[in-house]
């Protein structure tokens, strides 16, 4: 199975959004089926096959997130790091700005979908191939 390690190393190769797609080919490759990042401090669950699971640690500081969401700007910040204007951590800033409690991304579906405090679907984006 795979090691947080070897995605560590897959991802140092992203500088921006611009990369994602690239990023989960590898990654995908690896072994994992599903993951989910928690905005609040960056850790990620990272799931593969017969119930497999690891996690990373926390990447940064904890991000205060608000309750109530603001869908448009989320939308404007996602837009602009999906053009390479962000980095990561600037992304996961206005992820929690934006009221974004986490994202999921499944490989089988090739989505990514970003939720807010409550559990709801704010955005599901197909990722391309």
């Amino acid at each position: 199975m795979f090691t947080v390690e070897q995605i560590k190393a897959v991802h140092s190769k992203v500088k921006s959004g611009a990369d994602f797609p690239a990023y989960i080919q590898d990654i995908k490759k690896l072994g994992v089926t599903f993951y989910e990042t928690f905005v609040t401090d960056g850790h990620t669950d990272y799931y593969g096959a017969n119930d497999y699971k690891t996690s990373s640690v926390a990447r940064y500081e904890t991000l205060t997130i608000p309750q109530v969401s603001n869908v448009e700007q989320f939308k404007t910040d996602i837009l602009a790091h999906q053009q390479g204007k962000t980095d990561y951590l600037t992304f996961c800033s206005d992820c929690a700005k934006s009221g974004i409690e986490k994202w999921s991304v499944c490989m089988d579906k090739m989505t990514c979908t970003y939720y807010d405090k409550a559990g709801c679907k704010i955005l599901i984006e197909q990722i391309p191939q």
